[in-house]
């Protein structure tokens, strides 16, 4: 009898054990969803977010992705202020950021490689070319290792993560149970797409707070529709790359504050303010805002100003520090130009 109960439970185990899969395998189930999120965000190729998150966290199983949901590896910086957590990597104890959420991570990431300058030829690459991304990062000194983008490439290859740069993320839990056609027997997985078929016939409701005003009903709807609208228009704000050498900047699409602007993209207030020369804390539509330090230069000669710019106005257009930009034309600060003026933005203004 024992023998039996045994040889049952040996035949259990094995058939559980082949139906397990590999560390790498689950973790691409549970966080491709998150890659094509950020590369309908930020323009990241899918395949290579999850390649580096794969490689970085091995499989899911490091300390930073496991104590502190950190799956790129991403070290405190100056302008950090949430929860840190020491790791010893290049060095002992180093500062690390913590997050509360794994899709936190996965936008920070995102974030990183968009708004710093030497990974902007990046951006310039076609999304769906996925060698030219590994390649690009190692140019570009994002890992040390001299074999990180052929590290990077087989991962994709063996995994076959290149098929999640051609889907949506609508469409992502899709593509993974095509993968991983033995999902349909994982109730959690399966929940979670019948949870997508429904969120896709019913659109997930944004949480807007309305001020209280005496009004009729109809009124009152309406203004729970334009803010609404504007949350939602807010919330998709994408980064664009100046063509003044790179500099990543956005156009603010809705009146707004800078406090937003600066949560949404985790940037300092201070830093926002020095970089844009902001007077006060209200941006309003159509303003650019940068998410780096100016050049000193601009990528054209000259430009001549238009009726009602001022200096602050043209500064922001061809991304150049406004303190350069009075000096370059000999002008004093706070002076206004002329309509038709000749602004110099390489080299000063010659003298009469």
């Amino acid at each position: 009898m024992k023998r039996l109960f045994l040889l049952v439970s040996l035949l259990v185990l094995s058939k559980f054990s082949a139906q397990t899969w590999a560390t790498e395998d689950q973790y691409i189930q549970k966080f491709a969803k998150y890659a094509v999120e950020e590369m309908e965000k930020y323009k990241i190729p899918a395949s290579i977010t999850l390649a580096q998150g794969l490689l970085e966290t091995g499989g899911g199983q490091s300390r930073l992705a496991l104590e502190g949901k950190n799956h790129f590896g991403i070290k405190c910086k100056d302008d950090w202020t949430g929860k840190t957590m020491k790791h010893t990597d290049d060095a002992p104890n180093e500062c690390f950021r913590v997050y509360d959420d794994p899709r936190q991570s996965y936008e920070d990431h995102s974030i990183f490689l968009s708004t710093r300058k030497y990974y902007a030829n990046l951006f310039n690459l076609d999304m769906k070319d996925y060698k030219a991304w590994a390649t690009g990062l190692k140019k570009a000194g994002y890992a040390t290792n001299p074999r990180y983008a052929s590290i990077l490439i087989g991962k994709i290859e063996k995994y076959r993560l290149y098929e999640f740069d051609n889907t949506s993320s609508k469409e992502v839990l899709y593509a993974v149970l095509k993968m991983y056609p033995n999902l349909k027997d994982d109730r959690t997985f399966m929940a979670q797409l019948e949870t997508e078929k429904y969120t896709k016939k019913t659109k997930e409701p944004v949480i807007v707070e309305v001020p209280y005003k005496q009004t009729s009903y109809a009124q009152q709807q309406k203004r729970v529709e334009r803010i609404r609208t504007k949350s939602e228009v807010l919330n998709s704000i994408l980064i664009k790359t100046h063509p003044n050498d790179g500099l990543k900047y956005i156009v603010i699409p809705e009146d707004t504050n800078l406090e937003f602007i600066a949560k949404k993209f985790k940037i300092s207030e201070s830093k926002l303010i020095k970089w844009n020369e902001l007077e006060g804390d209200v941006l309003y539509k159509n303003d650019i805002v940068f998410l780096e330090s100016k050049n000193s230069d601009g990528n054209t000669a000259t430009y001549k100003a238009e009726a009602g710019e001022d200096m602050h106005d043209i500064a922001q257009k061809f991304g150049i520090k406004l303190n350069k930009l009075y000096a370059k034309n000999r002008m004093d600060a706070g002076q206004k130009p002329s309509a038709g003026q000749l602004i110099y933005l390489i080299d000063k203004k010659p003298r009469n």
